[in-house]
């Protein structure tokens, strides 16, 4: 996923806020969803972030053009983990991984068959 970085998601040096990249990160695991024309919320089932361990690199300012990717690096019964990166251009500027938690009613449940082929 693409993305550019407009003025409010800058601070006032025009430099992103450090807050941002987990939103970026956020947005395109959306997208996976998007993409198919589904949803990421479904009524009363969602993903959640459990924990993150990220990697701030390099600076993304205003009017960049950054390149988000996503990768499905470990399933189980009702969580994954995520590993994303935003570059500009070739250069890595962000990378962090992301346990998911699966809720359905707020409690955790087993990911339906589906959802993982969405994620694949």
């Amino acid at each position: 996923m693409q993305i550019r970085v407009y003025y409010e998601d800058t601070d006032c040096g025009g430099v992103v806020y450090h807050s941002n990249y987990l939103n970026f990160c956020e947005r395109a695991r959306s997208e996976l969803f998007f993409q198919k024309g589904l949803s990421p919320h479904n009524n009363d089932e969602f993903f959640v972030v459990r924990s993150a361990n990220v990697d701030w690199i390099k600076s993304a300012i205003f009017g960049d053009v950054l390149e988000i990717t996503t990768k499905l690096i470990e399933k189980k019964s009702a969580s994954i983990i995520m590993y994303q990166e935003i570059k500009r251009d070739d250069e890595v500027l962000f990378k962090a991984t992301f346990k998911l938690a699966f809720l359905k009613n707020f409690k955790p449940t087993k990911i339906p068959l589906e959802i993982f082929e969405i994620l694949n």
